[in-house]
């Protein structure tokens, strides 16, 4: 189906991430062991923090919230290009081509919105060490985290709305792996002037710069403690508390900021698929990796999980 001008379409045919036929074995492999990866690692985390009571603070709650949006984001991102890989339908309905579009969306919007919670806590942490607990009590945390959720499934409704309403589309292939929004958008003929602009300042304004302004704001005030601080050791100590929750913020916005805020046009669209690819799947991936490795309760909790299942004290 090529042309369907004036006309609704009732599916899409979702292209994938090739057509070369020796390349969707390795490639559906590939995706496999990263969603495995994805999802063992971040179901790690999460665990760890049910069950382990030294990590029941808000810090480490935030961080089982950022998994499970890990875990969430992965599934609704890379669930069709596997069932792609293991059926060979390229079908999706214009119904479950606009959840797709909903829930990621609404999945790598809380993530920032998640992250800038996350900073909220560090800033609290330390610029006001001695009303912390006061301060990022239970309900303060679960009152943020519920804000976060509920937000990121609010915003992109008027969005999905504008987008439901296209009535003319070229096409109804979509080059990507996904049912991609901006791949969605470049094939209606309908109007979208008004939902690019809608686009634009959700995207811009509320998803992004707020976030990205409020964490930066965050930062100001909490270097600007740390370096008030006399002792060295006091000051890489703080400076270790935001180490990783800094590195997450910075590898997420940066693909997130590259993937959508750009003009939508038909050459980027091999360069969205690509870097779709690397802001679902490899994010995701290094978020466990980065709160292991790079933080000493996450290891010793590793540690005596361990020790525990070995019979040892």
């Amino acid at each position: 189906m090529d042309q369907l001008n004036q006309t609704m379409v009732t599916f899409f045919i979702i292209k994938g991430i090739t057509d070369v036929p020796e390349l969707q074995v390795p490639i559906f492999l590939l995706i496999l062991l990263i969603y495995l990866l994805i999802l063992a690692g971040n179901m790690t985390i999460v665990l760890l923090i049910c069950l382990d009571h030294h990590l029941h603070t808000p810090m480490y709650f935030f961080v089982a919230n950022l998994s499970i949006l890990d875990i969430s984001s992965m599934t609704a991102f890379l669930l069709k290009i596997l069932l792609i890989g293991l059926t060979g339908n390229h079908v999706m309905s214009y119904v479950s081509c606009m959840a797709q579009i909903y829930f990621c969306g609404s999945f790598t919007t809380n993530e920032l919105f998640i992250l800038t919670a996350m900073s909220y806590d560090r800033y609290v942490a330390i610029c006001n060490p001695l009303r912390y607990t006061a301060i990022m009590n239970h309900r303060a945390c679960a009152l943020l985290a519920s804000v976060c959720w509920g937000l990121s499934f609010i915003e992109l409704l008027p969005t999905i709305i504008l987008l439901a309403g296209f009535s003319c589309y070229k096409s109804n292939i979509v080059n990507h792996f996904i049912c991609d929004i901006l791949s969605v958008v470049q094939l209606s003929c309908s109007d979208t002037s008004v939902f690019q602009l809608l686009f634009i300042v959700q995207g811009v304004a509320f998803v992004t710069l707020c976030p990205i302004l409020s964490i930066i704001l965050s930062y100001i005030f909490i270097i600007g403690t740390i370096l008030r601080i006399s002792s060295s050791t006091g000051r890489r100590k703080a400076f270790y508390t935001c180490s990783s929750h800094l590195t997450v913020f910075i590898l997420l916005c940066t693909t997130v900021i590259f993937q959508y805020l750009k003009p939508i046009t038909t050459d980027s669209l091999v360069y969205n698929k690509l870097l779709s690819l690397v802001n679902t799947a490899t994010v995701p991936m290094f978020n466990p990796l980065i709160y292991s490795l790079k933080n000493k309760d996450m290891k010793s909790s590793v540690k005596r999980k361990l020790n525990l299942c070995s019979g040892k004290k």
